[in-house]
């Protein structure tokens, strides 16, 4: 059964580098127009972040919201978007570690 909730993505990093953080982030900016599906935009929103320090954070220094309209469309964004592939080439030289969950908000 497909869902018809969008589905909530959170992504986060551990990246030690400030500069690193800084490149990652600006990334995100231009991703909601970078990633095209269709040769249309399809990410509903990116809203990208450093966290503040505090043992809760557990080392993770950037945190990302990414919405997106359907499963099929985050599915597609991890496997098949050239944005993000672009995106995960550079976090992967960087990043300590790496942490994502999805789910839909059961209040929408």
């Amino acid at each position: 059964m497909a869902s018809t909730k969008p589905i909530q993505r959170i992504t986060l990093f551990k990246i030690p580098k400030q500069e690193d953080q800084d490149k990652l982030l600006e990334i995100y900016r231009h991703m909601p127009e970078k990633a095209v599906k269709d040769g249309k935009p399809y990410i509903l929103s990116v809203k990208p972040g450093r966290a503040f320090p505090d043992q809760r954070a557990q080392g993770f220094t950037v945190a990302v919201v990414s919405v997106f309209s359907s499963l099929e469309d985050m599915q597609f964004y991890d496997n098949e978007c050239k944005a993000h592939a672009e995106l995960k080439s550079f976090a992967k030289t960087v990043h300590q570690g790496a942490m994502m969950v999805f789910y839909e908000s059961i209040f929408d």
